[in-house]
């Protein structure tokens, strides 16, 4: 990391370091606009949005500013298309099956689908929270909250072209990062500040740091990884790279953090729908039971949500299919398994299984803060329940985005050394 840091700030690396500052300026401009209120509102109806909601907004949700629906209708779209894609419409398989200019049609629909949910979803929450409004002062407000989310695509593209790592998972990091010195602080002051026996508040004070100390372990010891499949090719031997072995890298969590972002989509729509209804009928008693993290048939769900996700997000992600007739192109193999479907069929198995081993990794490690909070004697904030969901999103954004900066810095340095010879 030192060597890293080293580089960045050599004056060799001046690209490098404007794309830094580029990413940097683009998440401060995000965060400034969390700030921003929509024009025109003055009074709100007190609503409950959900914390997983309220920290991947930055806390633009309570606030009702002009990014309050943030990236989730983009999300909301993506979870759309995923499922599409699951042979469920032609169109939309034959995308994922034509390479990367099918993900880049599916990126650009994504795009489109996630405007059109913004207006929506803007017009929903203009009308149920703000007071004494007229029809055209809705419409106001949801041309502003759609205008938001446009803005933080198109800033999110940037960050992506122009500066470092995903754009769009970084504005959900930079989000959530905004609001976790609030959740430390007011567990603070439940577990010690206004606790009974002090002791023991302290003592499950040090037992919480210590859940995401582990976290954070945790989630770095899924990132890295990896399951090599070797591979030879026909018409080159190993000696002619000097004996160096070529191998295909799976990552034991290929999906990263989508399968958690997509399960906490689905939990806040229906919760904040629900919010909305004053009266007590099936569907507010149906999300009180079955979608909330602290309930236990809620907890199961969500746990389930995320591991079907990540099986899901990880076939879409890496296509057999399109993997073997790449190798089959390049005249590559896996030795011991033969060219076409026997090759279609392995990697599908190898996938499956370290899938399997990634996706428990991640519904242990995003269950675990609910599991220890429901055992501490005080009640502890509502925001400590997505804790870990929170941690697991930011570490993993954080190494993905290191991962990148890496690859940039090794590249740089192997194109001089060839300029040199």
């Amino acid at each position: 990391m030192f060597k890293n840091l080293k580089l960045i700030f050599s004056p060799k690396n001046k690209d490098i370091r404007k794309r830094l500052g580029f990413t940097l300026l683009c998440l401060f401009i995000f965060i400034v606009g969390t700030t921003i209120p929509v024009p025109g509102v003055t009074s709100l109806k007190n609503v409950d949005f959900g914390d997983l909601a309220n920290a991947i907004t930055g806390g633009s949700l309570k606030q009702f500013s002009i990014f309050a629906l943030g990236v989730m209708p983009y999300i909301s779209a993506t979870i759309i298309t995923s499922l599409l894609q699951m042979d469920i419409l032609p169109y939309f398989t034959e995308l994922k099956e034509s390479g990367a200019a099918g993900r880049q049609k599916i990126n650009q629909i994504n795009r489109y689908l996630g405007i059109i949910i913004a207006f929506i979803e803007g017009f929903a929450m203009s009308f149920a929270l703000v007071k004494d409004a007229t029809a055209i002062d809705y419409l106001r407000i949801t041309v502003i909250l759609t205008a938001g989310t446009a803005f933080l695509l198109w800033l999110g593209d940037q960050i992506t072209q122009k500066g470092l790592g995903n754009g769009i998972s970084l504005l959900i990091m930079a989000g959530i990062l905004s609001t976790i010195p609030k959740t430390f602080v007011d567990t603070f002051k439940a577990l010690i500040l206004d606790n009974s026996s002090l002791f023991l508040g302290i003592l499950e004070f040090i037992l919480f740091i210590a859940v995401y100390i582990a976290i954070i372990v945790a989630v770095v010891f899924i990132e890295n990884s990896e399951r090599r499949i070797p591979i030879q090719y026909s018409n080159q031997t190993n000696s002619s790279y000097g004996a160096k072995q070529n191998y295909i890298p799976f990552k034991l969590n290929s999906a990263n953090v989508m399968p958690v972002i997509f399960a906490s989509v689905i939990f806040t729509v229906p919760t904040f729908i629900a919010n909305l209804m004053k009266s007590e009928n099936g569907f507010v008693t149906f999300v009180k039971k079955y979608v909330t993290y602290t309930t236990p048939t809620g907890f199961i769900v969500y746990l389930v949500l995320i591991f079907a996700f990540s099986f899901l997000y990880t076939f879409i992600q890496v296509n057999p299919e399109e993997l073997s007739k790449n190798l089959s192109r390049q005249g590559g193999y896996i030795p011991g398994v033969r060219p076409g479907k026997e090759t279609i069929s392995y990697i599908k198995t190898v996938l499956s299984r370290i899938t399997l081993i990634g996706a428990i990794f991640i519904c242990v490690i995003a269950g675990l803060p609910i599991v220890v909070s429901s055992f501490m004697s005080t009640n502890l904030p509502t925001s400590v329940s997505v804790g870990g969901t929170s941690i697991l999103i930011i570490v993993g954004v954080a190494l993905e985005t290191m991962r990148q900066l890496e690859s940039s810095l090794v590249n740089r340095s192997y194109n001089k050394r060839r300029k040199s010879l």
